[in-house]
């Protein structure tokens, strides 16, 4: 059967049996999307470069009854990329869908003092780590006559944010290829599409300890649209999990805000 028919019965939100490989899985944003996948019935792959946070997300999804693999891997690296995939198709014997999620930072700093290593560190592991994943990947789509790619972006590439030059540029980047994979692909039965996030709950908490940190938490809320920041399980990846399913089947080359509608601040 062709992964682009749904079985009968099958409703087409669903993603149970579906295999998808979430990279920067083992904390953050990345973890919730594993944990929500999972709930859905999905077989998930996380990859991430620090083996101790690895088995850690792992064991977590162990205990949830989550199918799963944990890849140790790194994003920059292109042929780390080609073995994430392997293994996937490896032990699942395909791989459905993509979550471009991992992606490295650098400390807030200005544009005059930004180096090159800065540059390099934000687009060796955005864009091109993103391109690396999708060329991985797309080989099996082709065959399969379906596929589901979702990159992750930020909407400071689109406002600007001031210490955030490389991080910004690097992340608009990955929402271009997102459109040219979208333009050339999809006759393959492949979409692609950017979310781009606003999931600051796991960073910055109110802890009711640090009166700084408690400040800034209410600041970032007190004219947010909806009072809050995002949870990454909750509010962010049920985005995801819709663009990974058969009910955006005919969703490409979009870049969907799930911020809570902060941009609008702006």
């Amino acid at each position: 059967m062709r992964w682009g028919c749904r079985p009968s019965g099958s409703r087409p939100t669903d993603l149970d049996g579906h295999v998808v490989i979430v990279t920067g899985a083992s904390r953050g944003i990345g973890r919730g999307i594993a944990h929500h996948l999972g709930s859905l019935g999905a077989h998930v792959v996380i990859t991430g470069r620090k083996p101790d946070r690895l088995r850690v997300a792992a064991g977590e999804l162990d205990e949830l009854g989550i199918d799963h693999l944990a890849v140790a891997g790194d994003v920059a690296d292109r042929a780390s990329n080609d073995e994430v995939v392997a293994a996937t198709v490896d032990r699942f014997g395909r791989v459905d869908g993509v979550v471009a999620n991992a992606q490295s930072f650098r400390p807030v700093t200005s544009l005059e003092d930004v180096s090159e290593a800065d540059m390099d560190l934000l687009f060796d592991t955005g864009p091109k780590g993103t391109l690396w994943l999708m060329q991985a990947a797309l080989p099996h789509f082709v065959a399969a006559g379906r596929g589901r790619i979702v990159t992750m972006g930020t909407s400071l590439g689109i406002t600007g944010a001031a210490g955030y030059g490389p991080y910004a540029a690097s992340n608009e980047a990955i929402r271009s290829l997102t459109r040219t994979a979208a333009k050339e692909w999809g006759r393959h039965g492949v979409t692609v599409n950017c979310v781009l996030p606003a999931s600051v709950a796991h960073r910055l908490p109110p802890s009711g300890s640090d009166p700084e940190r408690d400040a800034a938490y209410a600041a970032m809320c007190a004219d947010h649209p909806l009072g809050r920041g995002g949870d990454a399980e909750h509010d962010i990846a049920p985005v995801i999990a819709f663009l990974l399913s058969d009910a955006s089947g005919y969703v490409t080359g979009q870049t969907l805000m799930a911020d809570g509608g902060g941009t609008m601040r702006s």
